[in-house]
């Protein structure tokens, strides 16, 4: 039973993905939107989320999570530093975020900022976070998966994308 239910996913995959490699397609061959209704890992919300006693959620130890604070070699990611008003950082950074793909801002504070992030073709999601501590030039950040061991660098990536763009936007 098990063997033809990875049969089938994997049929389907083939046939799906065949269309954009041969110059021709399959009869009923399923476009993409499909294959994502078939293949959606959103996994749940985690109910570890924002901050307390001025400090993210620490990271599980899966290396499917980056943060800023109190994090090992494996997780860690140096903070987003800026110069200047706290305010005017925030609103640059949510512009950033605006325009990354596939990523939309679920909650907004004051000084706290959550997004989700979905992969295209699996539907995986990530939640990241970024902490504006009063009174420091810096943007505390957390990033993770919600399902899996490993995200293959994706959380760290896309961080480290973010704060390129930040630099820039803020030069």
């Amino acid at each position: 039973m098990m063997m033809l239910s990875i049969f089938a996913i994997f049929s389907i995959f083939i046939i799906t993905f065949s269309s954009f490699i041969l110059p021709f397609s399959f009869p009923f061959s399923p476009p993409l939107p499909v294959l994502g209704a078939i293949f959606h890992f959103e996994g749940k919300i985690p109910t570890n989320l924002g901050v307390t006693d001025g400090k993210l959620f620490n990271c599980p130890s899966t290396p499917n999570c980056v943060i800023s604070q109190e994090a090992d070699n494996i997780h860690y990611i140096p903070p987003l530093n800026y110069n200047g008003d706290r305010l005017q950082a925030y609103n640059s950074l949510l512009k950033i975020l605006s325009v990354v793909p596939n990523t939309k801002i679920i909650e907004q504070k004051e000084d706290y900022i959550h997004t989700e992030s979905r992969s295209k073709i699996m539907g995986f999601v990530d939640d990241a976070e970024f902490y504006f501590p009063l009174n420091k030039n810096v943007i505390q950040w957390r990033s993770a998966s919600r399902l899996g061991e490993s995200d293959l660098g994706v959380n760290r990536r896309r961080l480290e994308q973010i704060r390129l763009a930040f630099e820039d936007f803020n030069a």
